[in-house]
């Protein structure tokens, strides 16, 4: 099997989990597609992509509900998957936390959290199942069934039920898809407060980027079977390395510019300068991504007169819709007491630290600076 390069396969020095080169996929079709990244013990990971990309077909596999075609998964050193031996789930070390939370109605909490470890003595038992609902903030819950719990506490106690057995890796599976938009953030920064106090790695599967942001150190962001992107939640956004990434991680809008040098292009904006994201000739006829905080609605210094056209209220903010005199929308962050109406024209000053650009050929020479 040809290896990956080092700029392919991104693996941390210490890995727990590997995949390497994987392709996954059904009746002699991939699905997945040369997909490799590692991830460090201790370190939490999310597959995070659009409905139907591959991202659960991934987390099966690591669990060991697929097969692979090709290549190869390591868990702590060994080889538990190849394109000729798939080692069985329950042999692996992995727990699994999956959407509906399918917790036993019948038994009760504490008897839940001791499913996976009913082999233990029933001191170290009762011992890890009172540490557990400590953990989760549910002590005295134990003699409780589900049915009486709420939605979070149900997916509290799904949780400590999986990381009862001390697993190498736990798998979560979209656990917070059914919940309030508010309640999902505030149970993904719970849940890591948790997986940090148990010191267990994690791969988180989600389609929603505030999720995947308040809950992993490292995203890899899924298009089409295929790794876009492999990384932080800070260069997803303010470094994506494609298009896709940059149109699905964050708001923002692609428009039209002319490299003119080193770190200038010229835009809509007039020229504007900054360092790129990757180098280009001048001449070259690019995408610029402009994210609302790239501009700052500055009725004294902005120098660039635009019309709103649209508005959405976030409280401590609003996004602004403005369209540029050559009738290109963009989007703007500006604090809601600053509180403009539809119709109103407003003037932007350029705040870009940075330039994203992507490549559309050559183009023609600039116009004067």
């Amino acid at each position: 099997m040809t290896q990956p390069s080092e700029a392919t396969l991104q693996v941390p020095h210490t890995p727990l989990i590997v995949l390497d080169q994987v392709d996954i996929g059904y009746d002699g079709q991939a699905v997945i597609h040369q997909v490799s990244l590692g991830l460090a013990k201790g370190q939490i990971g999310c597959l995070l992509g659009p409905s139907g990309c591959g991202k659960t077909t991934l987390l099966r596999a690591i669990a060991g509900f697929e097969p692979l075609m090709q290549g190869r998964i390591q868990l702590d050193g060994r080889t538990v998957s190849d394109a000729r031996h798939t080692t069985p789930p329950e042999r692996r070390g992995v727990g699994m936390v999956f959407q509906d939370f399918a917790l036993f109605p019948h038994l009760s909490v504490a008897d839940n959290i001791a499913f996976g470890i009913r082999d233990w003595s029933r001191k170290d038992r009762d011992a890890r199942i009172h540490d557990l609902l400590k953990l989760v903030d549910l002590s005295g819950y134990g003699a409780a069934y589900p049915h009486a719990l709420s939605g979070g506490q149900q997916q509290r106690i799904a949780l400590a039920r999986a990381l009862a057995p001390r697993p190498k890796l736990l798998l979560l599976d979209e656990p917070f898809s059914s919940m309030d938009v508010e309640l999902r953030g505030e149970l993904a920064r719970e849940v890591r407060r948790i997986l940090r106090a148990e010191k267990t790695t994690a791969i988180l599967v989600t389609h929603d980027q505030h999720e995947a942001f308040a809950f992993a150190d490292r995203i890899a962001v899924i298009h089409q079977g295929r790794v876009a992107q492999w990384d932080t939640a800070y260069n997803l956004y303010h470094r994506p390395a494609d298009r896709f990434v940059a149109d699905f991680v964050g708001e923002g809008t692609l428009i039209p510019g002319m490299v003119c040098a080193e770190h200038v292009v010229d835009t809509t904006f007039g020229q504007i300068e900054g360092t790129l994201s990757e180098s280009l000739p001048p001449g070259t006829a690019v995408d610029v991504l402009v994210r609302p905080d790239d501009i700052a609605i500055d009725n004294e210094a902005g120098t660039l007169q635009t019309e709103v056209i649209d508005k959405a209220f976030r409280g401590a903010d609003f996004l602004y819709t403005l369209r540029m005199p050559d009738g290109i929308s963009v989007l703007c962050m500006a604090p809601s007491h600053d509180n403009f109406v539809i119709g109103e024209h407003v003037r932007l000053r350029l705040d870009f630290t940075h330039l994203v650009v992507f490549s559309r050929g050559s183009g023609v020479d600039c116009p004067a600076g």
